[in-house]
């Protein structure tokens, strides 16, 4: 009768989904929740501090994701489960201290997270328990977009189109309020960490500022965005990169609310852009430490001690160039910089310094709050010449011209370089480090050498 009696019990015991959030950081359209939390079963909310991504990661990072983190535990009622160490080893031992039977995630297709996700799986799988992938951080997964004979696309326009042709579900209608999220009594939980001491005034990190911000944006900024968006001085961006990184905004939201108008369908081809470069990594992970055109892998790059202080210059601020020098600032002082400057600093770094891209890259994906790997290092590849674009080497942004025609007023140099400010022309280089016009012969030169042509 006693065993009876157990089995009876055992039979009553809810089935349990472990929900490991990652770049995910929301509880509403969340395809992966409302899988975990599907027909009753009970949910285990659960974030692994991951040393691999941790350690590479600068205080604003970290602090923007630690305060994301408290805003989504917030979110969950206190239920979320912090875990810190490898995940390969946290997860299958967090399932079955949860006596949980799946663990479901938001898919994730970059190099690192699939290989990650790979070695939990199969850890789980030994072990008796369900690892399921829902949903993805895109409108459109990763590796979606073919051509008619199943290669991936190597060119954005035929990609941006197939990609609007494919199209992507419109956002789920709530999640969280319909699953039963369950803290498991005796569940430890290693805590989030304090913030690092930052000097950035950083964006308040939470799902509903994200939707506030992606509303202001609409009501006042959208319809202008195509005339706007690549100058620096003014409100002209919709400031909604860092949500996307972390997840407490989908893109599938932001495009769910776009139109046909000219601005509108700008918008709609930036996030195509993110899109584009997340499926160029999933098909060739080597492309985020590797040139994509491996016929300039033989470019004659600086690395000596010299260029190593050209770079701390650079990082710094201090190049003498206003533009360069001021989008490098507003990135130590926000976590953030203008994509238009984004592509000055940049050209800077590989055209004027003749810095590996490597290097800017790595130094803006510690620095960035919304720095995310696929776009990042891509962009810093179509600057440098070495990936996507057919001929982009000859394309040398002029520091000079570049603040003038997009920053005429000068605002946005005043604000960020504001030793400029009583300069007559504001974009007149001050002590520069390097004579542009004789560095952009050098970086053609070099390009002729590498290429022949």
């Amino acid at each position: 009768m006693a065993n009876c009696g157990a089995g009876h019990t055992a039979l009553m015991v809810a089935e349990r989904s472990i929900i490991w959030f990652r770049r995910d950081l929301r509880v509403h359209d969340h395809p992966a929740l409302a899988h975990a939390g599907r027909e009753g079963r009970e949910v285990v909310p659960v974030f692994v501090l991951d040393p691999a991504l941790v350690r590479p990661s600068g205080a604003p990072r970290l602090a923007f994701m630690y305060r994301s983190l408290r805003a989504l535990d917030a979110s969950l009622g206190g239920r979320l489960v912090v875990r810190h160490g490898d995940p390969a080893a946290v997860i299958p031992r967090l399932a079955s201290e949860a006596e949980a039977d799946e663990v479901v995630v938001t898919r994730d297709y970059a190099p690192y997270g699939r290989a990650r996700d790979t070695a939990v799986a199969s850890a789980l799988a030994h072990a008796g328990v369900q690892f399921a992938g829902k949903g993805t951080p895109y409108a459109v997964a990763p590796g979606t977009v073919v051509k008619a004979d199943g290669t991936p696309y190597a060119v954005f326009t035929p990609f941006s189109r197939a990609w609007r042709d494919v199209g992507w579900p419109q956002p789920l209608i709530d999640t969280v309020d319909n699953v039963a999220l369950h803290r498991v009594r005796g569940l430890t939980d290693d805590g989030i960490p304090d913030d690092p001491s930052i000097d950035c005034e950083l964006p308040p990190a939470t799902e509903p500022a994200a939707h506030e911000q992606w509303e202001s944006f609409v009501a006042d900024g959208l319809d202008h965005y195509a005339s706007r968006r690549n100058e620096p001085g003014v409100a002209g961006t919709s400031r909604i990169s860092p949500y996307l990184r972390w997840g407490q905004v989908h893109p599938r939201q932001l495009l769910s609310d776009l139109g046909d108008s000219r601005s509108h369908d700008t918008f709609r081809t930036e996030i195509a852009w993110r899109e584009f470069y997340a499926d160029v990594l999933f098909h060739q992970p080597d492309t985020a430490r590797r040139n994509l055109q491996h016929k300039l892998d033989s470019m004659e790059l600086d690395d000596d001690a010299e260029a190593g202080a050209r770079f701390v210059a650079w990082a710094e601020g201090r190049t003498g160039y206003p533009i360069v020098d001021a989008g490098m600032r507003q990135l130590l002082a926000t976590g953030w910089m203008h994509n238009r400057v984004r592509m000055i600093t940049a050209s800077f770094l590989v055209k004027d310094l003749h810095l590996p891209w490597q290097w800017g890259a790595r130094h803006f994906m510690r620095h960035l709050v919304d720095g995310d790997l696929a776009s990042n290092q891509h962009g810093w590849q179509w600057t440098a010449g070495t990936g996507t674009d057919a001929a982009p080497y000859f394309r040398v942004f002029n520091p000079i011209s570049q603040g003038r025609k997009f920053d005429p007023d000068g605002d946005y140099v005043r604000r960020w370089a504001g030793d400029a400010e009583a300069a007559v022309d504001v974009h007149e280089p001050r002590d520069p480090i390097v004579d542009h016009a004789v560095e952009r012969a050098e970086a053609l030169r070099r390009y002729q050498q590498a290429t022949g042509r």
